[in-house]
């Protein structure tokens, strides 16, 4: 039997029975006597709706039969079946878009296509065209556009094999293993192809179709488009972005690329201003540092990284390697901090790092004269000063 999804793409809803029940990996699955829910194939995705108020999660061809995933098990006997058709539609309109895509591609440039791919935003056909200049996009895309305004009409019927090879059908091949009538769909005087897919009545209800870009693949081009609703919601949203972007950039649209790349340059420049400060910053800090006494110095920053404190650091060492350092920041969120000793220090520092790091509960690590780790907060930062130059007043430094 010729399964509703098939007789007509536009019923939304069905009177059945379910056959059987089962669970597949922890899924419950229903088998129905009819369905009008589409099985994933053919690159189009499967249908959602709901099965005597059941969801649907997806609907899989296995071994023959079409088993509807459940969000909980069925039980068997008389059912009605409901279409998700917003989510339908929209295949619809992607999916003819792709035949019509193709048939133009084919027949205008000689591209043909080698694979197919709905989305759930954006589509994609493989064409084996090298590269594809933006000239010809255009081209293209105006060529679509002429056959959508053309309302052709689109028919699916089925023939048997020895009809199969009378047709001067456009088709990639039949699924291995295929026997029995095979199901071609046409666009009047444009195209006919082996398809399994639901599709619109006319061309005209794909609405309109836009061309996005393309990438290279295997030597082949992959040209990604939307059609139908997806064209105006995409625009919706642009449109929302766009008036956005007005209003933070004080800019008409066709201003916004100047005006955004002015703030990007005013941000550079400002990046490269603190990063100069930054640097004077570490001068001064590092030359109160090596005028304290003590051999164990310290200091700590808000809104800084470890780049700084490492900076810093680095500068007290090299003028003064008898010391050691310990630096703590808060920046983020995140708490900080960096035990640094000079060359002539004997403090053991991987050692003293990890009892630091135990009084602030932080994670870290280091080896040779530098250990640095995050903590939860500095909570315990006086505490784990106070140990530290305990170490130091000892005169062990070990």
């Amino acid at each position: 039997m010729i399964p509703a999804y098939e007789r007509d793409p536009y019923a939304t809803a069905l009177e059945t029975r379910v056959l059987r029940t089962g669970e597949e990996e922890g899924r419950p699955f229903a088998i129905l006597e009819d369905s009008l829910l589409y099985p994933e194939g053919g690159g189009q995705p499967a249908d959602r709706g709901s099965l005597g108020g059941i969801p649907v999660l997806d609907v899989q061809k296995r071994a023959g039969e079409i088993r509807h995933y459940l969000a909980a098990p069925a039980v068997e006997g008389a059912v009605s079946v409901a279409l998700d058709w917003p989510r339908r539609f929209d295949h619809m309109q992607q999916h003819t878009g792709q035949h019509l895509l193709t048939a133009v591609a084919q027949d205008r440039f000689g591209w043909g296509t080698t694979a197919f791919h709905l989305g759930p935003s954006v589509c994609d056909i493989e064409l084996d065209a090298a590269s594809i200049a933006p000239a010809d996009l255009e081209r293209l895309e105006e060529a679509v556009a002429a056959e959508i305004r053309a309302a052709r009409e689109i028919t699916a019927r089925r023939v048997s094999p020895e009809e199969y090879e009378r047709e001067a059908v456009r088709s990639r091949g039949l699924p291995e293993g295929h026997t029995g009538d095979i199901r071609l769909v046409g666009i009047a005087g444009l195209d006919l192809n082996t398809c399994g897919g639901t599709h619109l009545r006319h061309t005209g209800e794909i609405e309109a179709l836009k061309l996005l870009g393309t990438e290279p693949i295997r030597g082949g081009t992959r040209l990604f488009y939307v059609a139908g609703g997806r064209v105006r919601r995409r625009l919706g949203v642009h449109e929302a972005r766009n008036a956005a972007l007005r209003t933070l950039l004080g800019a008409p649209d066709d201003g916004l690329g100047a005006a955004l790349q002015g703030k990007l340059d005013q941000l550079l420049a400002a990046e490269r201003q603190g990063r100069k400060l930054e640097e004077e910053l570490a001068g001064f800090q590092a030359a109160d540092l090596v005028s304290r006494p003590e051999a164990m110095v310290e200091a700590h920053f808000a809104g800084r990284d470890m780049a700084f404190l490492q900076k810093l650091a680095r500068q007290v060492l090299a003028a003064d390697p008898a010391k050691a350092v310990f630096l703590t920041a808060e920046t983020g969120g995140a708490a900080i901090f960096l035990l640094s000793a000079g060359e002539a220090a004997p403090l053991d520092v991987p050692a003293a790092g990890k009892a630091a790091a135990a009084i602030l509960g932080a994670k870290g690590g280091g080896s040779g004269k530098s250990f640095q780790g995050k903590a939860p907060g500095l909570a315990g930062r006086e505490e784990a000063l106070a140990a530290l130059r305990k170490v130091g007043q000892s005169g062990s430094w070990s």
